[in-house]
């Protein structure tokens, strides 16, 4: 596994190849890349049916790239507003012509102007620094409205065919493999709190946490998670 690395990836050098290197990882797989994208989008909506009071209306792609989720995004969310966000303006590129009615924004540039009632964070952590991913987090939690919804998906850094995927990618080349355990603990620092882990045993995927903002003056006052297995 990856501890760190001193080499931080450009993604605007990929974005014309990223589908295509997707892919080619994941050869043998059984199944197109979109695939995964749209398992994940779907997985939201389910989970979202079963732990929301409401649908969300406004929702944001934290680390859109070049926009492979949007599409899903509307697909299951057509009432929605759906924006994204990301550092890489040649993926924003992509993205916009990929999800036209979507909104984007290039962060450190530009912050997104509202709050967000679900915010979908697919893949990213591991491409954020350990020391920058509380700051990450808190800017999430700002961009989200009290009560709002936070998924994060991420690799599992205990399987081998995971940790060699990455360990050949071109763009994973920066990439810190996160366990559970510190996303976990990073999310109750940013004043989150849990309300679903679900696991899942894609050779990709290992945890999803589905997680809630709480209303600014709760602090640190923190209120009971509820973890249920799936």
């Amino acid at each position: 596994m990856k501890f760190s690395s001193n080499e931080k990836v450009n993604f605007d050098d990929f974005a014309q190849d990223y589908d295509a290197i997707l892919q080619a990882q994941l050869q043998g797989f059984g199944e197109e890349s979109t695939y995964f994208a749209e398992y994940k989008v779907r997985l939201t909506k389910t989970r979202l049916l079963h732990t929301a009071t409401l649908q969300p209306k406004t929702i944001l792609e934290y680390g859109c790239g070049t926009g492979r989720n949007l599409s899903f995004l509307k697909l299951y969310f057509p009432d929605a507003k759906i924006e994204g966000c990301d550092i890489s303006a040649e993926s924003l590129r992509l993205a916009a012509q990929r999800a036209p009615d979507a909104t984007l924004y290039l962060l450190d540039k530009e912050v997104p102007q509202r709050q967000y009632d679900l915010i979908f964070v697919a893949c990213v952590f591991h491409h954020i620094a350990p020391e920058a991913r509380a700051d990450a987090l808190a800017q999430i939690h700002a961009l989200m409205k009290p009560g709002g919804e936070l998924f994060i998906f991420e690799h599992n850094p205990y399987n081998p065919v995971t940790r060699h995927l990455v360990n050949t990618c071109p763009f994973d080349k920066d990439a810190v493999l996160l366990p559970p355990a510190e996303l976990l603990y990073r999310t109750r620092q940013a004043r989150f709190q849990l309300v679903e882990k679900i696991m899942r045993s894609f050779f990709l995927l290992r945890c999803v946490f589905s997680v809630r903002s709480k209303p600014i003056w709760a602090g640190y006052h923190w209120a009971d998670s509820t973890i249920q297995s799936s």
